[in-house]
């Protein structure tokens, strides 16, 4: 499923306005790389050769993935900010935490792959 796929499947359920576009894309961007992380660490390869370093890179991009979604889910669920001006209905609603659980598993997974990776294999 290729992004602009995607956005246009969110657009015709009403799930994203204009505001909201941005966050989509940069959620699904965050996804995209945290999976192609956790796919070459868990493949046996390296990005940089250095197990303690690979480990590092996988903690920092977990956090950083995690990041935005832990964000968005605070706002809704605590500053009521974002609702209900963005959203159409309850189930665009509902869409949009899903979407954003998923990212934050995928940045949770990130960190324990990047974690495993550095404590777990010696140089």
């Amino acid at each position: 499923m290729t992004p602009s796929l995607l956005l246009c499947i969110l657009k015709r359920i009403n799930m994203i306005g204009q505001r909201n576009e941005t966050k989509v894309i940069f959620l699904l961007a965050f996804a995209v790389v945290g999976s192609i992380y956790c796919l070459l660490i868990s493949s046996q390869w390296t990005l940089t050769g250095i197990n303690h370093l690979d480990g590092i890179i996988g903690v920092i991009l977990g956090l950083f993935i995690c990041s935005r979604p832990a964000a968005n889910l605070v706002d809704m669920f605590f500053y009521r900010r974002g609702l209900p001006y963005p959203f159409s209905s309850n189930r665009s609603v509902g869409l949009w935490i899903v979407f954003n659980i998923l990212v934050l598993l995928i940045g949770s997974i990130a960190i324990f792959t990047g974690t495993t990776r550095f404590i777990g294999r010696g140089d």
